[in-house]
């Protein structure tokens, strides 16, 4: 059975974890007041590679930033594929308002999103694991990935470089400030959604605005596809997929009297479910054309296909809640919502099956924060949960392997899609 709260190797745990936690919370202050963005993260690297090397281990670096961590037996000696431990590196472009003693050292850069909380929760599991190496019936990696933020994200170059190779399971947990520290959200299946850029460039010869029927309407026609794209989408996709197509940018024009000969729309089209994913491009194109035919312009659809929905598979999902109720208490897991939000773990889950949980961050009863905001605060008792918690799953997820013939879904296509001129 998976049941088995408090055991003696959920006491060894905490135990490991707590004697580390000081430790680890000083690792995630440094790392705030030293945030690097996308691609760039090569002191987050080098702090973390010495201290694993520290501890005995043995990193290896990925290309360009982020390692990979092996503990424990390999498949050689176990006959088991290795659990994955998945964290994030990069910070954001926002400016660091949150007021803090180690607030960010980089103008207009911060840890807005809590990758600084992830890298020191997986470097602390990595830490109790290589105490517990004689107790893994599977080895396990950790996996420090770069760019997280950006598309095409760090996963995917992570992925190539072979760090999900010989990877059964693999787990990531992300901080949910709006949910109290101490608490794990879990779901499963789809919890976050696809999220792809969406650029859409209308040309025509332009002219006086006394006489729109002799030239191509730009600025009529991207008001026309800023309502109606989105509503064919919605009639021609199943409602329960959650497809949602948002624009965020309207350019066109510089004068109230003359209509312009291009313009611009730039949005997030985004999908809760694999498979309606693959079909949105295709009829997005559709839409497009349809809704712009009547009118003599040009049209160029630019559909980046950024990350798939982060699908939790259902027995990684009850690892993780067994292990967070040993480890922590029987309340500890609650069930958590969809959200619409993009994560590029989901490339990670193309490859292994697995699992991503939400770990609660606000001070209990406290105030309510949000992700990607300069005013990020944590409870940073956090960090020794998220430990206790990855620590326990990669051991449990070594004893209770997937289910016979279980494996990951196939990889969707990935292609940049630039659709010509209609």
């Amino acid at each position: 059975m998976l049941e088995s709260v408090g055991s003696p190797v959920a006491n060894r745990v905490r135990a490991l974890t707590d004697a580390l936690v000081d430790e680890l919370v000083a690792v995630r202050r440094d790392l705030h007041a030293h945030p690097e963005v996308a691609n760039t993260e090569r002191r987050t690297t080098d702090l973390i590679a010495e201290r694993l090397r520290a501890a005995g281990l043995e990193p290896r670096l990925l290309p360009g930033t982020g390692l990979v961590c092996d503990i424990g037996p390999g498949a050689v000696e176990t006959g088991q594929r290795r659990v994955a431990l998945r964290a994030d590196l990069d910070a954001l472009p926002v400016p660091d308002t949150c007021g803090q003693p180690w607030r960010s050292t980089v103008p207009g850069v911060s840890h807005a999103c809590g990758h600084d909380v992830h890298t020191a929760v997986v470097l602390g599991a990595g830490l109790v694991l290589a105490q517990m190496a004689d107790e893994l019936a599977a080895g396990v990696r950790l996996l420090f990935q770069p760019a997280e933020e950006v598309q095409p994200g760090g996963a995917e170059a992570a992925v190539a470089a072979g760090a999900m190779d010989g990877v059964a399971h693999v787990f990531a947990l992300h901080c949910d400030p709006r949910l109290d520290a101490g608490k794990v959200g879990t779901r499963a299946g789809p919890i976050t959604s696809a999220s792809d850029p969406v650029t859409i460039t209308l040309t025509g010869d332009g002219g006086h605005t006394s006489r729109p029927h002799l030239t191509g309407d730009v600025v009529f026609a991207l008001g026309q596809l800023v309502t109606q794209v989105p509503a064919i989408l919605g009639r021609r996709l199943d409602p329960r997929a959650g497809v949602n197509l948002t624009w965020g940018s309207v350019q066109a024009g510089t004068a109230g009297n003359a209509i312009p000969s291009t313009g611009t729309l730039r949005g997030t089209l985004r999908c809760l479910d694999p498979r309606a994913w693959e079909e949105a491009g295709g009829l997005l194109r559709d839409a497009v054309e349809h809704v712009v035919a009547p009118y003599p312009l040009q049209v160029e659809v630019q559909h980046v296909r950024g990350v798939p929905p982060v699908e939790n598979d259902v027995h990684a999902t009850r690892l993780l809640e067994v292990a967070a109720r040993d480890v922590l208490d029987q309340d500890a897991v609650v069930a958590t919502e969809q959200s619409l939000g993009g994560e590029d773990f989901a490339w990670l889950l193309t490859r292994a099956p697995g699992a991503m949980a939400r770990l609660g961050t606000r001070v209990p009863g406290g105030r309510s924060y949000d992700l990607h905001r300069g005013d990020l605060v944590v409870d940073e008792s956090a960090i020794g949960v998220g430990v206790r918690v990855l620590a326990r799953t990669a051991l449990l997820a070594g004893r209770h392997p997937l289910p016979a013939g279980a494996t990951a879904p196939a990889p969707p296509a990935r292609p940049l899609r630039n659709i010509p001129n209609a």
